[in-house]
């Protein structure tokens, strides 16, 4: 995935997951033009606990996202 697809992705995942906005991805190639980028973030709760949340996003090189989801 060259820099100015991967730049657009982000900027997409940016603007629905705002948790994890500016923060870098760790990409890995999955095979068949498809690679995994995974957000990690750390949130606090009502409470004042610190949170993990990861937002997964599966794209295809040329920058279409096939599917997204947020764990918490």
């Amino acid at each position: 995935m060259d820099r100015n697809t991967l730049n657009s992705v982000c900027e997409k995942v940016y603007r629905r997951f705002p948790i994890v906005a500016n923060k870098k991805p760790k990409v890995t190639a999955q095979g068949n033009d498809r690679y995994l980028m995974i957000f990690s973030s750390s949130g606090k709760t009502p409470d004042g606990k610190t949170i993990q949340q990861s937002v997964r996003v599966v794209t295809t090189d040329d920058g279409r996202i096939i599917k997204s989801s947020m764990s918490r």
